[in-house]
């Protein structure tokens, strides 16, 4: 899809005039609205998984630094709990877990991207439209 970019032209050519706000206006407003919200929360969403990731990282490095024997059990945290398992397993746990944050973040930023680009195509719609008579910067 062909996306088009709004020129200082195109935005100043409806600058001095009133205009209507119709009701496929306000629900294009609104709906950039929710789409903006969303993207708050997404970017928040990531940030903590990301966060996450960063800390399975340092646990993975802390456990090859240690060099640890695999006969013994290495006590791991499971919420509020420890529990004594294996150096082979916990470092399944770790990679599992490191696996599933990676997808999780990849669909986070998929998820993003999209936002973004439906926010950027009600921006072009509503500042053809509007012109300087609206404000839709984040």
């Amino acid at each position: 899809m062909q996306r088009r970019m709004l020129t200082k032209e195109d935005e100043a050519s409806t600058g001095g005039e009133d205009i209507e706000v119709r009701r496929e206006d306000q629900d294009k407003i609104n709906k950039f609205s929710r789409l903006h919200q969303r993207e708050q929360t997404l970017e928040d969403e990531l940030k903590t998984k990301q966060k996450d990731k960063e800390d399975l990282q340092e646990v993975s490095n802390d456990i090859e630094e240690l060099e640890l024997d695999a006969d013994e059990d290495t006590k791991v945290q499971i919420g509020d709990s420890f529990v004594a398992l294996p150096l082979p397993e916990v470092q399944e746990l770790l990679s599992h877990s490191s696996d599933k944050i990676d997808k999780d973040v990849t669909a986070l930023e998929d998820k993003l991207s999209s936002v973004r680009d439906e926010m950027q195509d009600l921006k072009v719609a509503l500042y053809a439209r509007f012109g300087r008579s609206i404000n839709l910067e984040t």
